[in-house]
């Protein structure tokens, strides 16, 4: 790896170049619903009336999506905010390699179907039923039932995790009855056992990460592949038992449910069953996929019985650990990330997150890769997160991690230091809204105490987020107007935004080194070109252009 030239003309500041990710956190199209313009945040509008800043493209084309109207996501984020160019992610991927057939001209595709129709012909489809677009769609998960069914396999179950995340909170049951509807129609035409047979909400069952709580996976091991789990005769009367039990309930947060026909699950997995996970997302794909590959000496958890099928995701989930051994879209290929860069040049770095958002700091933010560059040059440090609902501890750990990083300014080792703030985004998800207030202002207090020790040891404080989320709480009509509920209350909104997202360069030694007024237009990508500016370096002539206008080098 070569190393970056230095700009003879500045050399950067004595201190650290400290790069703060709000994650969530943007500036909101509507006066109604915005958290953050609701919230007293001192600090972050002090420093919005004081210091150069900017608004960046956090979605869409601007972080690799297949369009403007797809809301960014922490893991594209990461990967644009790190590696500093915009590389075409999953959703596109996934999309254009169904639309080209080149997915199921593929050997993956092909060794499942040859292994499905030398077995038992049946074919288990694990994964989010939404079109939110983060972490599946549900046009994928058509393609591959119509696809398996033409084949020439004869039993197709669908295993849905509810969404209400990405996509309206209660809004399940047009998913559910939209591949009931299409599954009724493949069954008819080929002559396929086509149905859905487990689910639960993606934040109880299934989806956890980062290893934060395996009880999630537990019990969507049982549910899908044991059938062991509340018994409904279909997926419409246990989601609608379960909002008539608990009202308040969102489809993120609904148990888990077994679809039942004579007192038996219609689609536990068994032996010679092929099964895919369909999210193309990986962080919330890989403690699923290690239950189904990992063969023995597997201990988070008993899982009673370890069927023999051939498993496949959606995508490559870990390039460093290869996982998951089949797969049947390739990730984006990306090299040459910014810390690659800082480590080829002796730069020294600490990346800082809490459970849930650390592997966005290191793993995303370097390009899918979870092994450091030189470990020598690259400290990773993992704040453990609460087990609670987020919205009973909106906080979070932003004041632990802002203690770490205080430590770490005041030593001087790092001149290259990244955090994340989880709090916009997982406590924005939850839709409550006072806890999101809460949490807003609880992270512009640890923003106070970080912009004093960057002043005290002369460095930069940069402030960003990877997309928005808590800017953009209520649902809004076409209109502008608010969605009310069924009690007259405004309806939650629990996705993320298309909305901007702040830069601010925070830089009490500023002499005129670079220009005050900061580029305008430009997406999160161009971060890490401007970064390595305020290191004293020169950006790689093919990362996105830099947010500041510096001195000719």
């Amino acid at each position: 790896m070569e190393e970056l030239k230095k700009n003879k003309g500045w050399k950067g500041r004595p201190g650290p170049v400290v790069l703060v990710i709000m994650d969530g956190v943007g500036f909101g199209a509507f006066s109604e619903g915005d958290a953050v313009a609701d919230s007293r945040m001192d600090t972050f509008q002090s420093l919005l009336s004081m210091a150069p800043h900017t608004r960046l493209k956090a979605h869409g084309k601007a972080v690799g999506l297949p369009s403007d109207s797809d809301m960014g996501n922490s893991e594209v984020g990461h990967n644009a905010i790190g590696c500093g160019r915009v590389f075409e992610q999953g959703a596109a991927l996934v999309s254009t390699a169904i639309q080209t057939g080149e997915l199921f001209t593929k050997p993956t595709w092909k060794n499942l179907v040859t292994y499905s129709l030398s077995h038992t012909k049946t074919l288990h489809l694990i994964g989010l039923l939404s079109d939110g677009n983060v972490h599946s769609h549900i046009t994928h998960l058509k393609a591959l039932i119509e696809q398996a069914a033409i084949d020439g396999i004869t039993h197709i179950f669908v295993h849905a995790l509810l969404d209400g995340r990405d996509v309206p909170e209660t809004s399940c049951l047009d998913y559910v009855s939209d591949i009931e509807q299409f599954m009724a129609t493949m069954s008819t035409t080929y002559h396929v056992t086509a149905k859905i047979a487990s689910g639960g909400g993606r934040m109880y069952i299934t989806m956890d990460r980062y290893g934060a709580d395996w009880e999630m996976v537990k019990r969507g091991w049982y549910t899908h592949v044991l059938g062991d789990g509340r018994q409904f005769e279909s997926a419409t009367e246990a989601i609608q038992t379960y909002r008539k039990e608990n009202p308040a309930v969102i489809d993120q947060d609904l148990h888990e449910f077994v679809i039942v026909e004579n007192g038996k699950p219609v689609g536990a997995v068994n032996d010679g069953d092929a099964v895919v996970f369909f999210n193309f997302r990986g962080d919330r794909a890989l403690e699923i996929t290690k239950c189904f590959e990992t063969k023995t000496n597997f201990t988070h958890f008993d899982r009673k019985r370890f069927p023999d099928v051939f498993y496949a995701g959606m995508m490559e989930y870990d390039g460093d650990l290869k996982i998951p051994t089949h797969f049947l879209v390739s990730p984006p290929e990306i090299d040459r990330t910014m810390s690659e860069y800082l480590c080829a040049s002796g730069v020294k770095q600490l990346a800082i997150s809490e459970t849930q958002k650390y592997g966005h700091v290191t793993y995303f933010f370097n390009g899918n890769r979870i092994e450091k560059f030189d470990e020598r040059l690259e400290t990773y440090i993992e704040i453990p997160s609460d087990l609670v609902p987020f919205e009973q501890r909106p906080w979070m750990k932003c004041a632990e991690i802002t203690d770490t990083v205080l430590t770490e300014i005041e030593r001087g080792e790092y001149s290259f230091i990244r955090l994340n703030y989880p709090n916009g985004d997982m406590v924005g998800h939850t839709g409550v809204y006072q806890s999101v207030i809460c949490s807003m202002e609880a992270l512009d207090i640890q923003l106070g105490r970080l912009k004093a020790s960057v002043e005290k040891a002369g460095g930069i404080l940069l402030i960003t987020a990877d997309h928005g989320n808590a800017d953009d709480m209520y649902e809004h009509a076409k209109d502008g107007s608010v969605k009310l509920n069924e009690h007259g209350r405004p309806k939650a909104k629990t996705s993320h935004s298309l909305n901007p997202v702040p830069f601010i360069v925070y830089d009490p030694a500023y002499k005129g080194e670079y220009k005050k007024e900061l580029k305008q237009g430009l997406g999160i990508a161009s971060i890490a070109a401007t970064v390595i500016e305020l290191l004293g370096f020169v950006p790689p002539a093919d990362y996105c252009e830099p947010i500041i206008s510096m001195e000719e080098h």
